[in-house]
């Protein structure tokens, strides 16, 4: 599974302006329910109860918010620029200004899981944060997120 099975450019969100962690995941619960026809409710739960566990942010302004969710029929996925950076609660206590989120079905083949592995690589390559935080709409930043395969320093945005 590549992350191109699960986010889709009508999922990339660019400046999105949330004034804190709860409501940026609350935000993306939302465009996630429009989307899957999940709840919103059910999604900003489970997104908070996963938090609590720990936070999603893996450091360099970049957080994962991912959980499974009930009822989900296939993994959904969404990318969020933020206007600006928001506290995040990341292990290098930077705040955030590049979310992935990433939603899967309650039992969930160890397929799905991978593309939780394949996201995170790709966003430690710095590069790719680089260019998704200078990309001008979504459709860039869709094809820097999910290119195959990765990006060479030489290519184009």
């Amino acid at each position: 599974m590549e992350i191109s099975d699960v986010i889709s450019v009508e999922d990339v969100v660019l400046d999105l302006r949330p004034e804190s962690k709860t409501r940026l995941l609350k935000a993306l619960a939302a465009h996630a329910a429009w989307r899957t026809g999940c709840p919103a409710a059910e999604i900003s739960s489970v997104l908070a109860a996963r938090e609590k566990l720990g936070s999603t942010g893996l450091g360099q302004g970049v957080a994962i918010a991912h959980a499974k969710v009930r009822g989900l029929q296939r993994p959904y996925g969404a990318f969020a620029r933020l206007a600006a950076p928001c506290p995040f609660e990341a292990i290098d206590d930077r705040d955030v200004d590049l979310v992935v989120l990433l939603l899967l079905p309650e039992a969930s083949p160890q397929e799905h899981l991978n593309v939780l592995a394949k996201i995170a690589r790709r966003l430690r390559d710095v590069e790719v944060p680089a260019r998704l935080r200078q990309a001008d709409d979504a459709a860039t930043a869709y094809r820097l997120l999910t290119a195959q395969p990765p990006l060479k320093s030489s290519a184009a945005a």
